[in-house]
């Protein structure tokens, strides 16, 4: 077992993570408020943008291929090596789902938006 430091710029916070561990459980054991729901990999909450290091993550299912390589799920991601993490930062395709969404109006959700306007 290898450990790792973990440092999340911009927020002066910097643990260390074991191979074998993910990163979000070592935030967790640490009292680091990183964000997270599901723990699965799909939901996207626990995102953080990859700005130095490498991690391995193969149960990311809500990351592409291309996504993976720059950003980590910290329910998932493993590090291989230091890393320095951007917190709150989503991969580009969720990004432009939000920017969609703004642009169209808001709600994505169609007839939710129209019975809030109702009420």
């Amino acid at each position: 077992m290898t450990e790792y430091t973990v440092e999340f710029v911009g927020t002066g916070e910097t643990i260390e993570v074991a191979d074998t561990e993910t990163v979000l459980s070592s935030c967790i054991e640490a009292g680091i408020a990183q964000e997270y729901s599901c723990r699965v990999g799909m939901c996207l909450a626990c995102s953080a943008e990859i700005v130095e290091g490498e991690v391995t993550q193969p149960a990311a299912r809500g990351l592409t291929d291309e996504e993976a390589e720059g950003y980590a799920l910290t329910c998932m991601a493993r590090p291989q090596s230091d890393l320095k993490l951007r917190r709150g930062k989503y991969p580009p395709s969720i990004e432009d789902e939000e920017a969609t969404a703004a642009e169209s109006g808001g709600d994505s959700g169609g007839a939710d938006g129209a019975a809030a306007d109702d009420d």
